[in-house]
């Protein structure tokens, strides 16, 4: 799993518990997997199609930073199914796993488009193209 943003937990973000608010955890995940995916799929049309079960294993309190975790599980023709995971970096806890998102690539007309992609490319791949 690649780690790729780092996320600070302030007051603003907590519940009346005074741990981290899931939904304020499921808006930067799926923030997170857009930019991912348009990034991937050179398309700045994408939509989250589906989210599998979410597990919360634990939670982050004020103060703590927490990273997001993105695998690819695999391409579609218009579709990039991915995998998240969570981690709180000052415990090394996981704070929730999601096992299948398919976020989806649209055309101008707003219907399902083609991507022609198969593989994760990083940026050195596209500039040797």
């Amino acid at each position: 799993m690649r780690f790729h943003t780092r996320k600070w937990v302030k007051p603003e973000d907590l519940n009346p518990n005074g741990t981290l608010f899931g939904g304020k955890l499921l808006a930067w995940i799926d923030e997170e997997l857009a930019l991912y995916s348009i990034i991937q799929l050179e398309n700045s049309k994408i939509v989250t199609k589906h989210m599998s079960e979410i597990n919360f294993r634990s939670s982050a309190r004020q103060g703590d930073i927490i990273e997001i975790g993105i695998d690819v599980v695999k391409f579609g023709n218009s579709s990039l199914t991915l995998q998240c995971e969570v981690r709180n970096i000052m415990t090394r806890d996981t704070i929730i796993t999601i096992d299948s998102i398919t976020m989806v690539s649209l055309g101008d007309d707003g219907k399902p488009k083609a991507h022609g992609k198969t593989k994760i490319e990083f940026v050195n791949d596209r500039l040797q193209r």
